[in-house]
């Protein structure tokens, strides 16, 4: 297979969609790992499989009507397979395989026929002490925005998922690209103040806009270089409350098309004004855990 990803928005081709089949019992509280998920098991309304299953079928059909190829992971029984983005990343033409929480290491095993089509001098296996989630990752220009923790927060936080060994890794495999990273603020138990993965704060957009949530970075030059790359004009400001809904996982499909909640709409009106086609899918489910539509698909090519 080639493969082949440039950025966050270039014409979809071919993409891992997570699935939801055999998602597995409710986990305890002690076996979340991120405060929406915990805020939900309280609360007794944690999704359940047989909601979650037509939302990202609903997700499928959308990405199949623009003509791309999905690939669904092979279904490990009683096991979450939802959030496919942050088990691998392609930049350019490698494709990385990531070390994230253990909790999580079976998820790769799915994609292991997805794996073995790569040329493998084009797969890297993440190891030592250097972690990322492809949440926090994302190729832009001649840059690699990357969402990070630095100690003593990395080891404090369950929701922190990338460090600073990953920024090295990063560095090292792609030295023509610079690495712009940003400390994320993080919570284990306050999902409003949690800035689980980049993509929870912020994403660009195909026309040259960006989504942004402010409060989700440590600090506020990080900010201001995000705001100043894509010009406070094209940025559109999300309060606490939106982040918590999600409104900055989106999901681009080309650089005029973007896949949102069908309940955002402030965020849909907007990207509407600006020139994008906008697909609405019902993620209300899957968005509480934590994730939404950037979090399920991993991009495999893009064209441009």
């Amino acid at each position: 297979m080639q493969i082949e990803v440039r950025d966050e928005f270039g014409v979809l081709e071919v993409v891992v969609l997570g699935t939801a089949k055999s998602v597995g019992p409710d986990p305890t509280l002690e076996e979340a790992y991120d405060p929406k998920s915990k805020q939900h098991i309280l609360a007794g309304t944690y999704p359940q499989e047989a909601d979650l299953v037509p939302e990202m079928e609903g997700m499928s059909e959308v990405l199949k009507k623009h003509g791309v190829k999905v690939i669904r992971p092979e279904v490990i029984q009683n096991y979450n397979q939802i959030f496919s983005r942050d088990i691998a990343f392609v930049i350019d033409n490698t494709f990385v395989i990531t070390q994230m929480l253990e909790e999580r290491s079976r998820e790769i095993e799915a994609l292991d026929e997805v794996i073995s089509t790569i040329p493998e001098s084009q797969v890297v296996r993440m190891s030592g002490d250097a972690y990322l989630e492809g949440g926090d990752v994302m190729p832009h220009k001649d840059m690699i925005l990357v969402g990070y923790a630095k100690e003593p927060d990395f080891s404090d936080y369950t929701v922190a998922r990338s460090n600073e060994a990953g920024l090295e890794f990063l560095r090292k495999h792609f030295p023509n690209r610079t690495v712009h990273a940003f400390e994320l603020n993080k919570s284990d138990v306050d999902p409003k103040a949690n800035a689980l993965h980049l993509d929870c704060c912020f994403q660009p957009l195909g026309m040259g806009h960006c989504i942004i949530h402010p409060e989700g970075f440590k600090h506020q030059e990080d900010v201001d270089f995000l705001m100043n790359l894509f010009g406070k004009d094209k940025c559109l400001v999300i309060s606490a409350d939106e982040m918590y809904e999600m409104y900055s996982n989106v999901f681009s499909i080309a650089p005029n098309i973007v896949v949102s909640g069908h309940n955002f709409d402030r965020l849909n009106n907007w990207l509407s004004d600006q020139g994008y086609q906008v697909e609405k899918v019902k993620y209300q489910e899957i968005s509480k855990m934590e994730g939404l539509l950037r979090c399920t698909t991993l991009p495999l090519k893009r064209t441009y």
